[in-house]
């Protein structure tokens, strides 16, 4: 059976909950403050079985004082009743509530005239003359007008099958979009502990699902639920539901707050949005305005900035905005919003959500970002996704992050992003996406600066890797990096040695007094065996003066990159063949030494034939390469090739 939610709307004493029990022979009023002043305060809630629909109506106040409360319930309608009452006609919060359904993009609805028994037809035909004239041009221009009188129950039955036909052309809701139901009630039952109501907007609720309320961020189990006040195993998008939480107490919940699929969506505190403003708005809205923005079901204080040249956006018109929220909400791309002024409190414009992650704009990106957020209006889902990865830039997105912009289930997901990359416009690396233009920029950079390093340094073998990771990519991460030296290798233009990066086609020029100085180190080293000079007195005995102190530098760099020298501790070098000696003398010692395969510092000495200087440098240096391991005063001398 097809579920709808039908909201009313209109103003105070205009019947709008005696109609609904009329329908529903259920009372929306449930609150004692409610029936002892005979208004609606808060929201209240009804349902009843058309046989071929079933109906959850929510029952708003009419009172401009709850106007705010008005809000929380209609975000998850898919049908309007408009009730103007026969013997007052449009006023002023039928308006409101009318600018409101049309903001929040409500497409369907009816028009319901109430007490038509207590006026004359004269004044009737008034009344629906004037409703005509306030619906022209809207979704409701040519909806259905029914009359009807709560009281005697005349048109009641009419009602009904208006509501069914109605309900007919009321699309399906989309199931592109993972479980979020916002909080409009929150309480407790005897025995139960807190339950808390809502529309459930998309997805689907299961008893026992493991479930998070944002922005708070706690993660809840559905103990049990309910939906039209019957208890069900599972609850589908598009109905009132009730569900019982495990996990929290009452007092941390609020209206305002988010059930949601766990670890699906995030909260935010600026999202950019376009506006558009109300023609009877009683003054233009600028920047900096404090305003109140009504989402979901939450109310919270914003900030506006205005993103054109004029800094403002005057009553009629529609442009882009940046909302600052001084408390957190769950906001997707393409929800829709209210807007309030701050005071006095009354409706001012209404929009939809581009960006729920915005960050602060500089005034010399205008044009870029009215592009941007015009591409994020698109209604093709690939390019709003496109358009979400360009603006990450060399950051990137993962699918994780743009599941918490889009709201989509996994399969919708997956599909826009194979779109993408198939299109050519989009590159996976490493599970990140980015444009292809980012990445081609970026791999461009890295050859660029490589090849800049070998021409500064042209006796070195390459750039090491972190070094060009925090010159260009330290704000990229490091699966990108990654992603992006691996590429450049696969295509021919830089090649990887451990941990130097160097050109393809590089290799270190030398000149004949760069080859003599090598062979004279080399020579140095050699001939010293394991009893090594330090550094000054390498050069002094390879004949470098001091004025060519940082040219010898860069040759020792050179003979350490080609694995001639060793580095053993800070200016201490040996050369890569007294060490594979002494490498072999300790597995022979080993061998000998059968099964424990231990050496103290003594024996070392004895066995290298020098002083504890060199001894305890290199026995560190055979722990770091895994030659050797502590034990206690002692090393094992480990297995290895």
């Amino acid at each position: 059976m097809r579920s709808i939610i039908v909201g009313t709307a209109g103003h105070i004493d205009h019947g709008k909950s005696t109609l609904v029990q009329a329908l529903t022979g259920k009372d929306p009023d449930r609150l004692p403050e409610e029936k002892k002043r005979g208004i609606t305060i808060d929201l209240g809630f009804a349902d009843i079985d058309l046989g071929d629909v079933q109906v959850g109506f929510v029952d708003v106040p009419g009172h401009e004082r709850f106007v705010k409360n008005m809000l929380a319930g209609v975000h998850g309608i898919d049908v309007v009743a408009l009730v103007v009452a026969a013997d007052e006609g449009v006023m002023p919060q039928t308006r409101e509530h009318f600018d409101i359904c049309r903001l929040l993009g409500v497409q369907h609805g009816f028009v319901v005239i109430t007490k038509t028994d207590l006026v004359e037809d004269e004044l009737l035909s008034l009344v629906t003359a004037e409703v005509e004239e306030l619906v022209a041009g809207s979704f409701l221009e040519n909806a259905p007008v029914t009359n009807v009188s709560a009281r005697t129950g005349a048109g009641i039955d009419d009602l009904k099958s208006t509501i069914r036909e109605v309900a007919t052309k009321v699309p399906e809701r989309s199931t592109n979009f993972v479980t979020r139901l916002p909080v409009d009630r929150a309480f407790t039952m005897k025995g139960f502990g807190t339950v808390i109501t809502g529309t459930l907007v998309s997805g689907q609720v299961t008893e026992a699902d493991e479930l998070e309320l944002l922005p708070v961020g706690r993660r809840v189990r559905a103990r049990g639920i309910q939906v039209h006040g019957n208890a069900t195993a599972r609850a589908e998008s598009g109905q009132r539901t009730a569900v019982n939480l495990a996990g929290i107490d009452i007092g941390d919940v609020e209206r305002g707050m988010v059930l949601a699929q766990s670890g699906r969506l995030r909260p935010t505190q600026i999202i950019d949005v376009e506006l558009r403003m109300l023609p009877d708005a009683a003054r233009a809205l600028r920047t900096r305005s404090r305003v109140r923005l009504h989402i979901g079901s939450a109310e919270v204080l914003a900030r506006v900035r205005v993103i054109n040249d004029i800094g403002e956006i005057k009553s009629g018109d529609h442009d882009f905005a940046q909302l600052r929220l001084e408390a957190p909400v769950v906001a997707l791309n393409g929800d829709r919003f209210i807007v309030r002024s701050y005071s006095p409190s009354q409706t001012i414009a209404g929009g939809v959500v581009l960006d729920p992650f915005a960050r602060k704009h500089r005034g010399r990106e205008l044009a870029a970002t009215r592009e941007r957020l015009g591409a994020l209006n698109d209604p093709d889902e690939r390019i709003r996704l496109i358009s979400f990865i360009e603006a990450a830039g060399e950051g990137g997105l993962k699918a994780e992050d743009l599941a918490a912009r889009f709201g989509w289930t996994d399969a919708i997901l997956g599909r826009v992003i194979t779109a993408a990359v198939e299109g050519g416009a989009v590159v996976e690396g490493n599970g990140v996406y980015l444009t292809r233009q980012t990445l081609q920029r970026m791999s461009q950079l890295a050859v660029d600066e490589v090849r800049k390093h070998h021409q500064r340094e042209p006796l070195a073998r390459g750039l090491p890797r972190e070094t060009l990771r925090e010159r260009l990519f330290a704000h990229t991460p490091p699966e990108v990096f990654r992603f992006i030296l691996a590429s450049l290798e696969t295509n021919g233009l830089l090649s990887s040695d451990k941990d130097l990066v160097r050109a393809a086609e590089h290799a270190p020029d030398l000149s004949a007094s760069d080859k003599a100085l090598r062979d004279k180190l080399i020579q140095v080293y050699e001939t010293a065996g394991l009893e090594v000079p330090s550094w000054d007195q390498a050069l002094q005995q390879a004949g470098v003066a001091a004025s060519q102190k940082n040219y010898a530098r860069k040759v020792l760099q050179l003979l350490l990159d080609e694995g001639r020298l060793v580095r053993v501790q800070d200016e201490m070098f040996f050369s890569r063949v007294a060490i594979g000696r002494l490498k072999q003398l300790l597995l022979k010692h080993a061998a000998e030494h059968e099964p424990d395969r231990l050496i103290d510092v003594p024996t070392f000495k004895d066995l290298a034939g020098i002083s504890r200087k060199y001894a305890i440098p290199l026995l560190e240096y055979f722990d770091r390469e895994r030659v050797t391991r502590r034990a206690g005063d002692k090393r094992l001398i480990l297995r290895v090739s």
